[in-house]
């Protein structure tokens, strides 16, 4: 069985879902035949390359809240993320435009090396003092993932590398229909969409393996979209 993600890593709810999968994935027992693809997906694809800015302020703008209520709104994500045994920092954290991380991406896929890049920027940009749009950043998360230097500073220096790649799987996402962030696609035939619990996506996996329709998933599952940050149920 294949499973693709398309995520993006300016996305909490992306860096929740993806622990919340792989604890729901740990109770599947054929987890062992499962093949997991991760695609690109910018949720701010018009944000000016090399600019960032704090997410606090960002949220604040964007929802017409006070900083104070920004901030509980990334408490809130804190905590969810916390549950899932991650670490989150609500405050210091940038946010940018991801598209060189995308790349960069596509380039460990190529090496064998995704999933461990993958962790390794969640875990910088959500936990650590590192910001991931600062190039010299990449280039130390691309290492340690186990990628060559000189090939990551040269993907980086040109914004033509895997940049079809990229492209490709955000067109993929549009045919689909994934308008928000995290998107699951299970063999190509079932789709579940946001941060669900782990169990949802169990469940999902033995159905998808016995070739039956999956359930419904639980409403109101937290997800980020398009153009903006990541909305937070009832706040």
């Amino acid at each position: 069985m294949r499973v693709e993600i398309w995520a993006d890593i300016a996305c909490p709810w992306c860096y929740v879902g993806k622990a919340r999968f792989t604890q729901g994935l740990a109770e599947f027992a054929h987890r062992d035949q499962v093949e997991i693809v991760f695609r690109s997906f910018e949720l701010d694809p018009n944000s000016p390359k090399g600019v960032s800015a704090p997410v606090v302020e960002m949220l604040a703008e964007k929802y017409g809240r006070t900083l104070d209520e920004a901030r509980g709104m990334e408490e809130h994500v804190a905590a969810s993320a916390r549950a899932a045994g991650l670490t989150y920092r609500t405050e210091g954290r940038d946010h940018g435009n991801t598209f060189d991380i995308h790349r960069l991406l596509h380039l460990a896929a190529a090496r064998g090396r995704q999933e461990e890049l993958l962790d390794l920027a969640y875990r910088a940009n959500f936990g650590e003092e590192r910001s991931v749009f600062d190039a010299e950043v990449l280039v130390t998360l691309a290492v340690e993932a186990g990628l060559d230097e000189a090939e990551a500073r040269a993907v980086l220096a040109d914004d033509s590398a895997y940049a079809a790649e990229v492209r490709a799987d955000e067109r993929e996402a549009a045919e689909l229909g994934a308008n928000a962030v995290p998107f699951f696609v299970l063999d190509r035939r079932y789709g579940i969409s946001g941060g669900q619990p782990a169990e949802v996506f169990t469940r999902a996996l033995e159905q998808a393996w016995a070739g039956r329709e999956v359930e419904e998933p639980a409403a109101g599952a937290e997800a980020c979209e398009p153009d903006g940050a990541c909305a937070v149920p009832g706040a």
